[in-house]
């Protein structure tokens, strides 16, 4: 997120009416909720760590131990195994809804 001048995007008296309340301040304005990105949308990094989980539990599968595991994608055993355990009950869900 970039700054914005607001003297140059608002109309005078709007910016006369801020400067009542928030003179001179920095003023984060949120967006509208029908524009808003939930999280990795824009970077897609919420799907790149969907795939990067799906293959940490695929080679567990496998026979590689959470150690291993954790030093390969530089994360903590502790959250591999979590992983591990997210990745098992999703798969359990699915092969339950079929």
């Amino acid at each position: 997120m970039r700054y914005v001048k607001a003297g140059d995007i608002l109309p005078e008296e709007l910016l006369l009416e801020l400067q009542r309340y928030v003179d001179g301040a920095y003023l984060y304005v949120p967006r509208k909720q029908e524009n808003r990105l939930s999280w990795g949308e824009r970077t897609h990094s919420k799907a790149e760590t969907a795939r990067r989980n799906r293959e940490i539990y695929r080679r567990y599968l496998e026979g590689q131990c959470p150690a291993a595991l954790a030093g390969d994608y530089f994360l903590t055993e502790k959250t591999v195994r979590r992983i591990i355990l997210e990745e098992r009950k999703a798969r359990e869900y699915r092969d339950k809804k079929e």
